[in-house]
């Protein structure tokens, strides 16, 4: 029988992160062939020095989207609505200023030209999630549907949310709740008063880092980013009113072992998201459903329903450090979460060591 991979190693690059101060505090996890492998905490959850537990949840910003995607999925798995069907039949709101053919396929590719909330929403607090959503309605697409790509990095959510409530009646946030329960996933898109003990605090980690993204020469990106206001500021993010809030683009709080899981999970046949979805379903979601030059992203990108993925793997990170995936080559999926905002160097080397090690 071929030996099994000595995980330690993984754990052991991570605990050298912490040490030498690239890490202030970070979860990792990996599965492999199906079974859990490495579970590691480091660092700290807080300014206080209180250490990052095995169960600490941390704010991934969007390794959220394609948890706000299964949820928009669930109704039209449940026939409240097609992935083909125009918005504006069950949102009629939704139709002025040419988005009448606009579907809910263009919204979860990110293709519907809504990448940027309209300058108007940078006096709406971002919490104000139905102010959000109506100025969406009100708004004209910024291109074409389905003429371009560009990530709606912050609008994702609310638009998902805008279609669900009407198709359904239930907002993103309580249909992702019901799944989560369902298949006990320590997976949140709006935090219960029980689980805030155990939330970590953002820090930047690098001087300057949320100015680097909105002081951009990428249009695209700085509108896509800074409107509303808030979202990249750590105070914000780390208040209650946040955490107990929604904003389903980027406010999944997660355990890296939960993300590992899932993720470990995701393309099985027989597992939770299968069963929930259908075959079919799953097979859209999980699907390239748009390839080609990303105008926020600035680079080539292939975009499923919430996920990236290419020939080998399917994952999402966020900004300031956090990703989760799975290897379809190498049967392993990975959680790297941190509440120490910088770039994905960490994670990369993360990756690295596990590409090499199997």
């Amino acid at each position: 029988m071929p030996q099994e991979p000595d995980w330690s190693t993984i754990g052991d690059l991570v605990r050298r992160s912490a040490d030498t101060g690239d890490e202030i505090g970070a979860g990792v996890s990996v599965w492999h062939d199906g079974a859990k492998v490495l579970d590691v905490a480091v660092g700290t959850r807080n300014a206080a020095g209180d250490p990052w537990q095995l169960d600490t949840l941390v704010h991934t910003y969007s390794v959220a989207k394609p948890f706000a995607a299964l949820a928009a999925l669930t109704a039209v798995a449940d026939g409240a609505i097609g992935l083909d069907q125009p918005i504006a039949d069950v949102w009629p709101e939704f139709g002025a200023h040419g988005k009448e053919a606009t579907t809910l396929r263009h919204v979860l590719s990110h293709q519907s030209g809504l990448y940027a909330f309209p300058p108007a929403a940078s006096t709406i607090d971002p919490l104000d999630g139905e102010a959000l959503v109506a100025a969406l309605a009100d708004a004209a697409p910024l291109h074409p549907p389905g003429e371009g790509i560009a990530e709606h990095a912050l609008t994702y959510g609310h638009l998902l949310h805008g279609v669900v409530q009407r198709a359904t009646g239930e907002s993103l946030a309580e249909r992702f709740a019901s799944l989560a329960r369902a298949y006990a996933w320590d997976l949140h898109l709006s935090v219960g008063p029980a689980d805030l003990p155990r939330v970590a605090e953002l820090t930047y980690r690098q001087p300057g880092w949320a100015d680097g993204y909105l002081s951009s020469p990428n249009e695209a990106l700085t509108a896509s980013l800074g409107r509303p206001v808030g979202p990249l500021d750590v105070d914000v993010v780390n208040s209650e009113r946040w955490r107990t809030g929604w904003f389903p683009a980027i406010g999944l709080h997660a355990t890296a072992s939960a993300l590992a899981g899932f993720y470990a999970g995701l393309l099985d046949p027989d597992g939770p998201v299968a069963r929930r979805l259908g075959h079919d379903l799953l097979r859209e979601y999980t699907s390239v459903q748009a390839a080609g030059h990303d105008l926020v992203l600035e680079r080539e990108v292939s975009w499923t329903f919430g996920f990236q993925r290419d020939d080998v793997e399917i994952g999402m990170g966020g900004i300031g450090g956090s990703s989760a995936w799975v290897s379809t080559a190498k049967g392993y999926s990975c959680a790297y979460v941190t509440r120490g905002l910088a770039t994905h160097d960490r994670v990369d080397a993360v990756w690295a060591a596990i590409e090499q090690l199997l």
